[in-house]
């Protein structure tokens, strides 16, 4: 009886394997391209990446089958109702293919005939992220009412997300322009606005809450960027608002009706400032230091009167030198991009860190283009002076707000390419010769279903380069507190 039991129960696990593990049989070979989201189609990946799953999207369907080929060895073979890679036989086959390629072969089980779909490939980098992550904001994407939000951190190995901080622990605030030096969290800052105002300087886990205003500002400290040494941080202080439009093809606008920058060092809680960079005349904003440290980008603007002429408004990036023994700036600054002359606005630098590009947006006007359907990036070869459009990872709707790995190999930026709505995360690399590659979505376990179910849009991401260490519920008291760091000009 034993015996007949154990023979059943082994009949009926080889019976479930067989069902689990169904593979294609006389297969109909098609000449094309499966229909998949995300468009995964000849990437270039990192091989320290998630795996890259994605969802069959041509139809209705019985089964999955999906076979991966390594260009130097190693395969994946799996059958089921979705593509999900087990992690370590993924990250596996990238490690034996770096520098080459995958070849994916997708076969689709309809009413029991499977069909077998075109091949196509994801190149697998020479040049690893280097990164333990990513962190970004998410919020609503209309900004017309106040709603949930946070700032969160995402291990780009696997699909975990966890919050650093949202605003549901501190009622009211908004949650905003947080940035780490060089990709480092151990210094780390972002500024939240609302009834409880502070800008936090958060160095080797010793938080410190800034006063939000200054006498001697326009307004807040506002976008932060780190100097390398961490001696020093530049923010801009900028009067913002927004306005609504009316037509459909346009839906907010952003502008400052005052902004100026600074330097601010922690050290002494002092604002270093210099009528070189705090003008009438013109808008500055959008500081940010260069991999040497001896020289301070921004952008500025000629300043007309808002919002009247907000659509005169036009950004080029310009450049002033800066002394880390003293902290003080040159006599001079010097455009080095003019978009005016194009009838353009270029706003957002970012260096790479290796010190060859500035990666910057360039829209219309204004400098906050993240609703302008018209923005793209665009790369500044700092060797050359010339600039030009990253046309193979720019699309037809926003891309925006991007950042550097601290290898200059990889860079993140926000797109709203899917639908028009939405800001989504991609990511691209750059080659020895400067050459873009075609970008991937953020990698999701389940990608449909996790994009279809998330109303949130993304934007400020950056690399970090471990995870970020941070208490919440404590700053979410210190914050309501009201206790704050008086700044001191000088």
């Amino acid at each position: 009886m034993k015996r007949t039991i154990s023979y059943l129960l082994y009949i009926l696990t080889i019976m479930l394997m067989t069902s689990c593990t169904d593979t294609p049989k006389n297969a109909q070979k098609v000449d094309k391209l499966p229909t998949i989201f995300p468009d995964y189609v000849g990437v270039t990946i990192p091989v320290d990446i998630a795996p890259m799953n994605f969802d069959y999207t041509g139809g209705t369907y019985d089964a999955l089958n999906i076979v991966v080929k390594g260009s130097k060895s190693g395969e994946i073979n799996e059958s089921g109702n979705a593509i999900d890679f087990d992690i370590d036989e993924w990250h596996n086959l990238l490690k034996a293919n770096r520098g080459g390629s995958l070849n994916f072969t997708l076969s689709v089980k309809t009413d029991g005939q499977w069909t077998q779909y075109k091949s196509f490939k994801m190149y697998v980098s020479k040049h690893a992220l280097d990164e333990w992550g990513l962190t970004y904001r998410r919020i609503a994407p209309g900004f017309e009412i106040y709603s949930k939000m946070g700032l969160y951190q995402r291990n780009l190995s696997n699909f975990d997300e966890e919050p650093i901080i949202e605003n549901t622990t501190v009622p009211g605030a908004c949650l905003n322009c947080h940035t780490s030096n060089g990709t480092n969290p151990s210094q780390f800052t972002f500024h939240v606005r609302g009834s409880h105002g502070a800008t936090l300087i958060s160095i080797n886990g010793k938080r410190e809450w800034l006063k939000a205003k200054s006498d001697t500002l326009h307004g807040s400290m506002v976008y932060p960027y780190w100097h390398p040494s961490g001696q020093y941080c530049a923010y801009s202080t900028n009067q913002t608002h927004q306005s609504f439009h009316t037509v459909r093809s346009e839906r907010i606008e952003v502008f400052d009706q005052a902004s100026d920058i600074f330097v601010y060092k922690p050290s002494t809680h002092e604002l270093l400032l210099d009528t070189l960079v705090m003008t009438d005349s013109h808008y500055e904003t959008y500081p940010v230091f260069s991999p040497n440290g001896r020289t301070l980008y921004f952008c500025s603007s000629v300043a007309h009167p808002i919002p009247g002429g907000y659509k005169q408004i036009r950004y080029n990036i310009c450049k002033v030198a800066f002394d880390p023994a003293t902290g003080k700036l040159g006599q001079r600054v010097d455009t080095i991009f003019n978009a005016r002359q194009m009838g353009k606005s270029a706003t957002h630098p970012r260096p790479s860190y290796d010190g060859r590009y500035i990666m910057f947006t360039m829209a219309d006007y204004g400098c906050f283009p993240i609703w302008h359907h018209e923005a793209d990036n665009w790369l500044l070869d700092l060797h050359t002076g010339k600039a030009q459009p990253l046309t193979v990872t720019n699309s037809r709707n926003t891309d925006s707000y991007h950042n550097w790995t601290r290898n200059s190999h990889w860079f993140v930026f926000t797109s709203r390419r899917g639908d028009g709505l939405y800001t989504r995360l991609y990511i691209s690399s750059i080659d020895d010769k400067g050459r873009a590659t075609k970008p991937f979505l953020l990698p999701q376990r389940h990608p449909a279903q996790y994009y279809d179910r998330l109303f949130d849009s993304y934007n400020t991401p950056d690399f970090t380069l471990r995870p970020v260490e941070f208490n919440a519920r404590e700053a979410a008291k210190e914050i309501s507190s009201d206790e704050r760091v008086v700044t001191k000009a000088r």
